[in-house]
């Protein structure tokens, strides 16, 4: 065959395959995507499926085929913000060395991830935080995983103390530092001119350095720290 001929058409067919569908659960993750950046712009009273829909640059049918409510769609997006989450700090949590400082900093630290520690992820959790008709949701969805989170830090709190000698109450005291992160991401929302994330690991940091002096700094966990225990 001369090589300026058009090649049979079922070659050409095979040489061009028309373009796979998107998989299924690949359209419900750029929906739940779609959602939270409506969720950041629109908030969630005003949050709508037609809205998601043009956000995602999908039709309106598609989203109903996926979802076939806002109620289906924001419980989804929810449950996927929460295992995001879920995973970013046990990941932090089991690649960080085995003292007590080095675990208590990797939860620290992983709220502050830059793949979570987002405006659009932030403004989403306050989206699901401050609606009164979601609380239920929240609570059915997310209050196993905020237990679960709290226990962890506790309990990295706890060890920490007992290899410090510190005089201290873990509970309150993982409170205090589960607080100020939070509070660290609503400040991020609200301030006209919010610090950067350095600045707010930093500001965690100087919370766990008021508990743990001998163990944190401006900068997180301070080298050697277990060596500096009063009894050693």
């Amino acid at each position: 065959m001369d090589a300026t001929d058009p090649a049979p058409a079922s070659l050409q067919l095979r040489a061009a395959p028309a373009p796979r569908k998107q998989p299924r659960d690949a359209r419900r993750v750029q929906l739940i995507e779609a959602t939270i950046e409506t969720l950041a712009t629109r908030g969630y009273a005003r949050t709508t499926l037609a809205e998601v829909a043009q956000v995602a640059r999908l039709s309106h049918g598609l989203v109903n085929f996926h979802f076939k409510t806002k109620d289906l769609l924001l419980a989804e997006t929810l449950r996927y913000l929460a295992e995001e989450y879920r995973q970013n700090w046990l990941a932090a949590v089991e690649a960080a060395p085995s003292d007590p400082a080095a675990r208590l900093d990797a939860m620290l630290a992983a709220d502050f991830n830059p793949q979570i520690y987002t405006p659009a992820r932030l403004a989403a959790w306050c989206s699901f935080w401050g609606e009164a008709q979601c609380r239920p949701l929240y609570r059915e969805e997310c209050s196993a995983n905020d237990q679960e989170y709290i226990e962890h830090l506790e309990a990295a709190c706890r060890a920490l103390i007992a290899a410090g000698g510190y005089d201290a109450d873990p509970v309150r005291v993982a409170r205090v530092l589960r607080v100020t992160v939070e509070g660290l991401w609503l400040d991020l929302m609200t301030m006209r001119e919010p610090y950067p994330r350095e600045e707010a690991l930093a500001t965690v940091y100087a919370c766990a350095a008021a508990f743990f002096p001998r163990h944190f700094g401006p900068k997180g966990p301070i080298a050697g720290g277990l060596a500096l225990r009063p009894d050693q």
